[in-house]
């Protein structure tokens, strides 16, 4: 197949296509791969790939050449990135007992603070378990009464230690039972201010009061009022909403340029944060890792659920690797089968060479790649130069 690049060029074409038998190949390919790499399994590094060209073949397909310029500064890469509220800033207040709601103090967006009334469950079970404390009240008051008595009789002889030991077991498990039916009364959700209530009044309520763990904004409601209930179930998702997590979408080729610790933005909502986490798996789908950014809200303008655009501040590639460390254009570097690829302009016309990019911005990006400074990187035509790259890689 002739390529739209090596027809603009007949009589180039028809010297190659005549000495193609007798040199093998129409493209010349050179690869260095090291033997110690190859036989530890891993990848080696791609072949660099020429590809021959005259001037009046460059013209035709309307390219144009950069020369490339050594790495300077800090470079921002740019994600898309989803805010959200940090795991550990959520609450849900569920209700400990089953029964109708029959109040809802607060709605969606709402903020509350700690300790406020958010919620009224009128409740059997709850009503069930204060009965049961207070017979257990009873039936310790019994027990300690019985006790005393075994033991006044014991001291004076007139009854076997075999009756003070019944008794003293009858006691110490109607003391447990009284402890259980205490706890139950909190863990369904009475304070401390009802629970004296209904030890010193004996008057049993009915209705369960929910309340507000922290300060905090109501994310979600899960129930309308008169909705009948189980117990366990959630009432309201509470957020806190400074700081928030932003969720950035970092391509599995980017990651290596992103450390924890990196200084990210978000422009269009003026906040700041950094980068504490960065993911150890890669979604299948979309090819990407998460990497996670602690911001702050910016005093509310920054949301949870917001698609944003978030931009991560790469700093300089380490001092050893500075000769090596270079800015070109950003249409210059095409990827083609999972690697990434400049043009550098040659006597003879392109050679196709395998970078690393460190680090990328809108109008240009940092590569790692053996150049020197008059090197010259295509900046136009390049799709033609890659239809000549594919074709070249395919044959060989």
């Amino acid at each position: 197949m002739i390529s739209p690049v090596a027809k603009s060029h007949q009589p180039l074409w028809k010297w190659l296509e005549g000495t193609a038998p007798a040199i093998g190949a129409v493209l010349i390919i050179t690869a260095n791969v090291n033997p110690a790499t190859a036989q530890q399994g891993e990848a080696p590094q791609r072949a660099e790939i020429a590809i021959p060209m005259n001037d009046q073949g460059i013209r035709a397909a309307g390219i144009l050449t950069a020369r490339v310029s050594p790495a300077q500064g800090r470079s921002d890469l740019s994600f898309p990135g989803t805010v959200m509220i940090p795991q550990q800033q959520i609450r849900v207040i569920a209700t400990p007992a089953g029964g109708i709601v029959e109040a809802l103090m607060v709605g969606q967006d709402e903020p509350v603070v700690a300790g406020q009334v958010v919620a009224q469950v009128r409740s059997p079970d709850l009503v069930e378990a204060q009965r049961l404390y207070l017979a257990a009240i009873s039936d310790d008051a019994l027990a300690s009464d019985k006790l005393r008595r075994a033991r006044l009789l014991f001291e004076g002889k007139a009854a076997p230690e075999r009756d003070l030991r019944i008794a003293e077991s009858e006691a110490a498990v109607n003391k447990a039972k009284l402890d259980e039916r205490t706890q139950l009364l909190f863990l369904i959700g009475m304070d401390r201010t009802e629970f004296e209530t209904l030890q010193s009044s004996r008057m049993i309520a009915s209705v369960l009061t929910l309340r507000s763990p922290v300060n905090s904004t109501v994310v979600t409601r899960h129930v309308g009022v008169g909705e009948q209930i189980k117990a366990a179930a959630p009432l309201f998702t509470l957020g806190v909403l400074d700081p928030l997590h932003v969720n950035i979408q970092v391509p599995a080729h980017r990651l290596s340029t992103i450390d924890v610790g990196a200084h990210v933005s978000i422009p269009a909502y003026r906040v700041e944060g950094r980068i504490i986490r960065i993911g150890r798996t890669v979604d299948q789908a979309t090819q990407s890792a998460i990497a996670v950014a602690e911001v702050r809200s910016g005093g509310g303008r920054l949301r949870p659920g917001l698609a944003v655009g978030a931009r991560i501040v790469v700093e300089h590639p380490a001092p050893e690797a500075a000769n090596t460390s270079w800015t070109v254009p950003a249409v210059s570097v095409v990827r083609h089968r999972d690697q990434s690829w400049v043009f550098l302009r040659r006597p003879d016309g392109f050679r196709a060479i395998p970078v690393q990019v460190l680090n990328e911005s809108v109008r240009s990006i940092s590569i790692k790649a053996d150049l020197v400074d008059s090197d010259e990187v295509a900046t136009r035509g390049v799709l033609a130069l890659l239809s000549e790259l594919a074709e070249a890689d395919k044959e060989n």
